[in-house]
């Protein structure tokens, strides 16, 4: 029973491990490609200082916290207070399903930001996708479709090597 009981203890350390390094990956897969729309489509348009351009890539890191998350990550500091002390912010409690759709959220809303869509209807097009693919991926765990063959090689198991 000891034995059992470690297998599966590992079985689930080794879930949280690759479900926190997906987490890693997800979260900054668009990022470079959702700043660069804001660096190149926004700002030029805008006539703010140097040291004032982070506010406007907060605005539109909030503006996809608010359309994922319903609130900005000073909203969610100031609600998580003991979370905040340590370090993280709304992004690492998120599930891998909610970072999935940010990833994606993040790659659409440079795209209507390069269309030069106002803020509002990227706002209305962004909610709509969010709720859809949200809907979508929490109807599937994929952490349970996945198998670890060795310490770095994972598999999905419909799809498992014979």
């Amino acid at each position: 029973m000891i034995t059992e009981y470690q297998r599966l203890k590992e079985v689930e350390t080794n879930q949280y491990n690759l479900e926190w390094n997906f987490k890693r990956i997800i979260s900054k897969a668009n990022y470079h490609i959702h700043t660069d729309a804001v660096k190149n489509h926004i700002l030029p348009t805008k006539n703010y200082k140097k040291d004032k351009e982070w506010l406007i890539y907060a605005e539109e890191a909030d503006l996809l916290n608010v359309v994922l998350f319903n609130c900005t990550a000073k909203d969610w500091r100031e609600a998580n207070i003991e979370y905040a002390k340590k370090g993280m912010n709304i992004r690492d409690i998120a599930s891998i399903n909610e970072l999935a759709v940010l990833s994606n959220l993040e790659s659409l809303n440079a795209e209507l930001i390069k269309d030069e869509i106002s803020k509002e209807k990227r706002f209305d097009k962004l909610s709509k996708v969010a709720t859809y693919q949200l809907t979508i991926l929490n109807e599937k765990d994929f952490m349970k479709a996945l198998k670890k063959l060795n310490e770095k090689v994972y598999i999905d198991k419909k799809n498992e090597l014979k």
